[in-house]
């Protein structure tokens, strides 16, 4: 199994991330791709990489609620990074509004241009979408040339918000440790979007799955989302790891 959306190099896990790492291989788990927030996490998710080079890959990209006054500047500074390193997609980029829609217009600025940085560099995109869904597609009617391949990480809108979607692109979606919460229906899309567009993550530290939820989230908890995948769709646990393994080499364009 693949986590394809782990933060374990932030400090939440300072005084443990060696035992965590160990969790996860013990748990099954045969790589972890590590998803960028801002340059202020850039030197901590590059350390945890060189750390762990064969078991980790890096994303590189400035998330949505991190821009903000400097943005423009924040953005020079996360592009100057992309020849430091090997990464694996450009992320985590896109929209939130949940908490403040005060720097809107540029956050959708910032995520077009995010997304012709993918576009150059023939890499897949991994999106955070949060209350910017109009926002997303009003980005994507903009861009001008073929949209590179996607990823909505951490999906839970609607069956309409999937198939709004779709007309863009044949793209994966993030399922994370919320298709086990009780009232959160995320299981209700497992069949429309079918097992082989669904990619594993856990988005670690956060959206801890059953029965952890309040703790602390980490790769280990990869096996308890597959589970209710499984169980979902009526299919084997190892079929949910191949598939979704298989996807997300295809997806990242890499071996894992």
């Amino acid at each position: 199994m693949i986590d394809t959306h782990s933060h374990i190099y932030l400090e939440e896990f300072d005084n443990d991330r060696e035992a965590v790492v160990e969790h996860a291989r013990k748990a099954g788990l045969r790589h972890l791709v590590l998803p960028n927030v801002d340059m202020h996490t850039y030197d901590a998710m590059v350390g945890t990489h060189e750390a762990y080079p064969g078991y980790t890959s890096m994303a590189m990209g400035l998330h949505p609620t991190s821009v903000e006054a400097d943005w423009i500047e924040q953005l020079d500074a996360t592009e100057s990074h992309f020849d430091d390193h090997k990464f694996v997609a450009v992320g985590e980029v896109g929209i939130d509004l949940y908490w403040d829609s005060t720097y809107r217009k540029e956050q959708m600025k910032a995520f077009s241009e995010q997304l012709r940085w993918a576009a150059s560099r023939d890499l897949p995109v991994i999106i955070h979408c949060r209350d910017g869904l109009d926002e997303i597609c009003d980005v994507f009617d903009g861009f001008g040339r073929t949209l590179p391949e996607c990823v909505f990480h951490s999906f839970g809108g609607s069956l309409s918000d999937l198939h709004r979607i779709r007309r863009y692109g044949d793209f994966y979606f993030g399922i994370n440790g919320v298709v086990t919460f009780k009232n959160a229906h995320v299981d209700d899309l497992l069949k429309p979007i079918g097992l082989n567009r669904i990619l594993l993550e856990t988005d670690c530290p956060y959206l801890t799955p059953v029965p952890y939820r309040g703790k602390r989230n980490e790769s280990a908890y990869i096996p308890l989302i597959a589970e209710k995948i499984a169980d979902t769709l009526g299919v084997s646990v190892e079929e949910v790891s191949e598939v979704t393994d298989r996807n997300a080499a295809d997806f990242f364009k890499t071996q894992f």
